[in-house]
């Protein structure tokens, strides 16, 4: 996953909050009713067995995190941080070649930017052991075969034929500039003519996980939170079972974050999806305008959302004589 800077159209803060009102002109819509998404779905007990999307397994507490090999080996430097990871579901994201970090129970997910390079890696035998699935990455960007920006979905449905065959599961994580190559005329943000064209759910009928790449939106948690939540909807009015993933950054590029937005994306968030990529990304050719990478951030939301969970699952106290509890 990249970051980009997404400009915002002038005014759109103080639009914010009408947003809602705004999005339900679109016939999209009509799914926002949808139930929360399943959990995600088990890991295969061989290497052959055929998957069964979205089949659900029992919720190891809390979000469930997607994070590359980099970001995991920095969060767990905290021993804060390390027990609350221990205690979630954690997809961990590969490089072909990399192996797994040996300290930590998650399920391993090697990353692709083109169906193709995912189709034979997988076909050929070359992901190793202990593989949980695969994830798709494709993005209006040069590691994504121009034909495969064209038509992503159909992409995407040869992957997922391909890793189901051999029983892993596919995590779909589309960049929402995919928008220039489909809707190239189109107008508005790319955020919204990503919900017109309803990739999340086209996406949704063939993957297992699909991953909102909303991290654009995240200094505006209003807006992140419409983004999400109709973007959510359409993936399960689409499939049912599958399970949705919301993206957020330490440093995107442009203006800084803190913690403060990314715990107000996921207090806005929280009950739509089923977890979030925390992304810490370098500098480079993936995201050459990203700012300095910032694990210390990631540490303070971890840390922040644990605090939570714990204040809210401990007794509550009587309020003082003649003081009523908020």
């Amino acid at each position: 996953m990249k970051t980009r800077r997404t400009r915002r159209p002038a005014g759109t803060r103080h639009r914010a909050t009408a947003l809602a009102l705004a999005l339900t002109a679109m016939p999209i819509l009509a799914a926002c009713s949808a139930p929360s998404p399943a959990a995600p779905p088990p890991r295969a007990t061989t290497a052959t067995a055929h998957a069964t999307p979205g089949a659900s397994e029992p919720s190891r507490g809390g979000p469930a995190w997607l994070l590359t090999r980099s970001a995991l080996s920095q969060l767990l430097a905290d021993p804060v941080v390390r027990d609350k990871l221990r205690r979630s579901r954690i997809y961990e994201i590969l490089r072909p070649g990399q192996q797994a970090l040996a300290d930590m129970a998650a399920e391993p997910v090697v990353t692709f930017t083109s169906a193709a390079a995912l189709e034979g890696a997988v076909s050929g035998g070359r992901l190793g052991t202990g593989i949980y699935g695969v994830l798709y990455d494709p993005e209006a960007w040069s590691f994504t075969p121009a034909a495969e920006q064209r038509d992503p979905v159909r992409a995407a449905a040869q992957a997922a034929s391909m890793a189901h065959a051999h029983g892993l599961r596919l995590i779909v994580t589309p960049g929402l500039d995919l928008t220039t190559v489909l809707d190239p005329g189109g107008q508005g943000p790319r955020w919204r003519r990503f919900l017109a064209l309803n990739l999340a759910g086209q996406l949704a009928r063939v993957a297992d996980v699909i991953e909102l790449q909303a991290q654009g939106l995240e200094r505006d948690a209003t807006l992140y939170a419409s983004f999400v939540r109709v973007a959510t909807s359409q993936a399960g009015a689409a499939n049912s079972r599958v399970s949705v993933l919301a993206g957020l950054s330490t440093n995107p590029p442009g203006a800084s974050v803190d913690s403060r937005h990314l715990t107000a994306d996921v207090d806005a968030t929280r009950s739509a999806v089923a977890g979030y990529w925390l992304n810490i990304p370098g500098q480079g050719p993936r995201c050459p305008t990203c700012n300095p990478a910032r694990p210390d951030i990631a540490i303070q939301v971890l840390r922040q959302l644990g605090l939570r969970a714990q204040t809210a699952g401990a007794p509550r106290r009587n309020p003082p004589s003649g003081l009523e509890e908020p």
